[in-house]
């Protein structure tokens, strides 16, 4: 079972339908967006008392709650709005561009200020929302998520569609929400690809290229000209032009892998120096952090990969099949058994979706 489905089953999202706690799920979220504008605004309605014998009626107790009642009449409503235009006229197209909203300043869409006397607009494929310092963005998409725009940014839409999303941010810092389907929506940069796999994240890019992609739910696959990060919640990833994305960690590892990680993945090193740096990553690894030592066999020489396999192996054994050789050697049978270990989803998601946004 895959950690997301471990999560789900033990009441992720499960609160949310019935009192509005814990985390939703982006499926309800969807329908939520959709429908919020058949909701009730006043009171709550009075219904007769219901004799005992019939309170389960139509397959619902009288005692639901609020806001099960308010989803299911707002179902309600736009069954029978598609009733009343069935045979007479097609149901309009979703519109397929971002809806805009501004949140401070004067966001740019394309040449035109959004401003108080325009507070909400399209941005449409080819279009750029450009932020300044005082300025911020809300951009939604009902089947895709939602994007916070900061200060400072500089967004391009790429390609869009209800079937597949593409943007480009060339500076600055977003926060997304996504809902769509894994591998539906993705994001360039000036030295990586952001690619959603039912997530939240939060992806920055300064004036000289070089990026940082922190998750906070779900899982983000970052991918240069082959060079692959996957990266789950509560991990980071920095990516560099010329080099792509580096190797992905925690946040909460200890500070001297961190440091000696960033040294590893970007610094102009010597090879005794990368050995050093490569040292004390391992030593200073924990169970969590065979995230990063799986993402180093492939960063590694064969001479140091074996260092690496030996303390992976002791954090997470290989699993049946997997042999020292076939490690060693980069076999990608292997190495994706191996990190379907690691409880962070199945790599096979990964590999369906790539398809979809590579072109291959």
């Amino acid at each position: 079972m895959s950690a997301g489905n471990k999560a789900r089953e033990g009441g992720m999202g499960n609160d949310y339908l019935w009192d509005g706690s814990g985390e939703p799920d982006p499926e309800i979220l969807r329908l939520e967006t959709l429908l919020r504008k058949y909701r009730h605004s006043g009171g709550t309605p009075k219904f007769p008392v219901v004799a005992q014998g019939r309170r389960w009626a139509f397959g619902l107790r009288v005692g639901w709650t609020p806001r099960l009642a308010a989803v299911a009449a707002a179902l309600v409503v736009v069954a029978a709005v598609g009733v009343s235009v069935r045979g007479r006229r097609a149901i309009p197209a979703v519109l397929t561009g971002w809806n805009v909203t501004r949140v401070a300043g004067t966001p740019r869409v394309g040449t035109r200020a959004m401003g108080p006397s325009q507070e909400s607009g399209q941005l449409a494929e080819g279009q750029t929302l450009e932020t300044d310092e005082g300025s911020q963005a809300h951009l939604t998409a009902l089947e895709t998520g939602e994007i916070e725009v900061d200060s400072g940014t500089r967004l391009r839409v790429e390609r869009t569609g209800t079937d597949f999303r593409r943007l480009v941010l060339e500076r600055g810092t977003i926060h997304a929400w996504i809902w769509a389907a894994p591998g539906k929506f993705v994001v360039d940069t000036p030295s990586a690809l952001a690619v959603d796999l039912g997530c939240a994240y939060t992806l920055h890019v300064d004036d000289s290229g070089a990026g940082l992609l922190r998750t906070s739910r779900g899982w983000v696959g970052f991918q240069s000209n082959g060079h692959e990060s996957f990266i789950p919640a509560g991990a980071a990833c920095a990516t560099r032009p010329h080099i792509g994305p580096g190797t992905p960690y925690f946040e909460n590892a200890p500070e001297a892998l961190r440091a000696a990680l960033a040294r590893y993945d970007f610094a102009d090193s010597t090879a005794e120096e990368r050995a050093s740096d490569l040292s004390i990553v391992l030593a200073e690894s924990h169970k969590t952090d065979a995230l990063t030592l799986w993402h180093l066999l492939a960063r590694t020489d064969e001479s140091q990969r074996a260092r690496v396999f030996d303390r992976l192996g002791a954090l997470v054994p290989p699993p049946g099949g997997v042999t020292r050789e076939g490690i060693l050697r980069l076999d990608r049978g292997m190495l994706e058994r191996w990190w379907n270990e690691l409880g962070f989803d199945d790599i096979a998601v990964w590999r369906h979706w790539e398809r979809e946004w590579s072109g291959k």
